[in-house]
């Protein structure tokens, strides 16, 4: 029973360590661009889904309004 539990601990401590939301940093270290571009271009796939200000953006909406695969992003913004 033990085990079983750590197992489960562990596998949910990993699906929390796989990000999900692209941030302006991101978009920076992706595009080389400035920091205002960054938000911009956030902005901008904000107002093409209908999302409100305080809502999130996730790789995949990001991904599918610049048509980049999601893999591509990741990776660039996850350098390990």
């Amino acid at each position: 029973m033990y085990l079983q539990g750590r197992y489960i601990l562990i596998c949910c401590i990993m699906v929390l360590l796989e990000r999900r939301i692209i941030y302006a940093k991101d978009i920076m270290v992706l595009t080389g661009r400035s920091k205002s571009y960054a938000y911009s271009s956030l902005k901008k796939v904000k107002q093409w889904l209908g999302k409100s200000k305080h809502h999130l953006v996730t790789f995949d909406e990001y991904a599918d309004f610049h048509g980049i695969t999601v893999s591509d992003l990741q990776t660039s913004a996850d350098p390990q």
